[in-house]
């Protein structure tokens, strides 16, 4: 039996009133925030953050389940989701999920600077 995974899609759709069909496998996530990077909605992948931004409202995420061995990724950073930005609490628990996000650039750009989801603002 093999190994089940999450595999997510950023859509265009930035409000829950433009999805007019439910999904047949998975669910959507909306109201999450993307912190050191933004979202270009036209080309549907990350871009640099603009200046003295540090915050932005991600498009609502679609979430799928899939068999582990059946994701190939390319072009694509995995991101840590958290529960805020503190990114964990007094406990040291926070990370929910990895969310994929469509990229340009190489991985090691977006770790550098410390690109992360979370469900909740602390500001």
């Amino acid at each position: 039996m093999d190994k089940s995974t999450l595999y997510t899609v950023v859509t265009k759709h930035t409000d829950a009133s433009q999805i007019k069909e439910p999904l047949e496998s998975g669910c959507y996530v909306d109201g999450l925030y993307l912190e050191g990077a933004n979202w270009n909605l036209e080309k549907s992948c990350l871009e640099r953050q603009k200046p003295k931004v540090l915050v932005v409202e991600l498009p609502i995420l679609q979430v799928i389940p899939i068999e582990a061995s059946k994701l190939k990724l390319q072009n694509t950073f995995r991101t840590p989701v958290y529960v805020t930005q503190a990114r964990r609490n007094a406990m040291g628990v926070g990370l929910v999920f990895e969310a994929d996000l469509a990229t340009k650039e190489h991985s090691s750009h977006w770790i550098l600077q410390g690109v992360a989801l979370s469900l909740n603002t602390d500001g």
